[in-house]
């Protein structure tokens, strides 16, 4: 397959992790943002064969490890009590609430419905001009033009009984929150590919200049996170601190613009609350003024009592890359993928979820 069995070849990844550990000559610590180069990092292998002196952080970009802990209380709130057709992906099904998850509400008897994309919510909707659609929408920059359309095209069919339960958040602030937050240590950063194939990266060069920084755009395959981290690695050996891009094949510097017409035409930049780190000022997108019929949180007026994050998770300081899950008092006894504390040991972006799914790799490093 095109630009996938290439970017697997353990020849090329042992030239690259060979010239890792010849460039680098200091220790350093890189960031992975997305939880998708975090599980690619673990099940392929490659914290375990990278020179000691290079740490891997795994960063907040889980867009379900994120969700606050109060959204996933209205939506379980909407669909048990408000008899919505609650509509959601998968990943989100399992993460607990403060008292359910949404797979326990619809086990009770609430309509909740897996989608695969949030075309298909509007859909149900149309065929169901008697009920209440709700879809969450839950992500970061990747999936909000698809939940944008959403909203455009029930607009064009005239529903007006579907709504969006809204969370996206966004990477330029977290990086930001991150370089700002004093626990917080790290010399570089991968940005997620798939990100800046909408974003593009033009907005990152500002960071790098502020923060002293390297940020590469890379992708998700060894090679590509091998390449990723050899470009780091490279940048601080030599004191140098840009962007740099080495996802060529997919990411262009200004993004995909049709998709960002289609975001800044539903959406507007806000305040946003993430799981287990806070709020982080603008670092949201949140319905503007003339879609808010849409907004499922001021539809149904929603007022649900926060409840605080259990005490024994520390989600907050894995997402920030302050600790490692086997770090966790509760990682693998108290807190499994089957009875979880928290977002990240459930979701398939999660790194307590990775590093429990591959812990023997780990065994050493604990």
């Amino acid at each position: 397959m095109k630009h996938l069995t290439e970017y697997r070849n353990p020849e090329l990844a042992k030239k690259i992790l060979k010239e890792i550990e010849k460039t680098a000559t200091k220790n350093w610590k890189i960031m992975e943002i997305c939880g998708g180069q975090t599980h690619s990092l673990v099940k392929n292998g490659i914290l375990s064969v990278l020179p000691k002196n290079i740490e891997m952080l795994h960063g907040p970009g889980c867009p379900v490890c994120v969700t606050p802990l109060n959204l996933i209380d209205k939506a379980i709130y909407l669909a048990k009590e408000k008899g919505v057709i609650l509509c959601s992906f998968g990943d989100m099904l399992r993460v607990p609430g403060s008292t359910d998850s949404l797979l326990e509400a619809k086990a009770k008897g609430a309509d909740v419905r897996i989608l695969y994309s949030p075309l298909e919510a509007v859909q149900i909707a149309h065929q169901n001009p008697d009920k209440e659609v709700v879809f969450f929408a839950v992500g970061f920059e990747t999936t909000a033009p698809a939940n944008a359309l959403s909203i455009l095209h029930a607009q064009k069919l005239g529903l007006k009984n579907y709504s969006i339960l809204n969370s996206h958040v966004l990477v330029p602030p977290a990086i930001k929150a991150l370089m700002e937050d004093p626990e917080a240590k790290i010399d570089a950063f991968l940005a997620a590919g798939h990100v800046c194939s909408i974003m593009g990266y033009w907005q990152y060069h500002e960071l790098a200049d502020k923060y002293k920084i390297p940020i590469v755009v890379t992708g998700f395959e060894p090679l590509d996170l091998l390449q990723g981290i050899l470009a780091a690695v490279k940048q601080l050996e030599n004191g140098n601190y840009h962007v740099e891009n080495q996802y060529k094949r997919i990411v262009k510097e200004e993004g995909n613009r049709e998709a960002q017409n289609i975001i800044n035409q539903v959406y507007e930049y806000g305040d946003q609350m993430w799981r287990g780190i806070g709020t982080i000022p603008d670092s949201g997108w949140h319905l503007r003024k003339e879609f808010e019929r849409f907004d499922a949180d001021k539809k149904f007026n929603i007022d649900i009592e926060k409840v605080p994050e259990n005490a024994l998770c520390i989600a907050g300081d894995i997402m920030k890359g302050i600790k490692k899950p086997f770090q966790c008092p509760a990682f693998g006894t108290t807190c499994t993928p089957q009875n979880p504390l928290g977002a990240p040991m459930v979701s398939s972006e999660g790194a307590c979820a990775a590093y429990y799914n591959f812990r023997t790799l780990f065994e050493e490093m604990s």
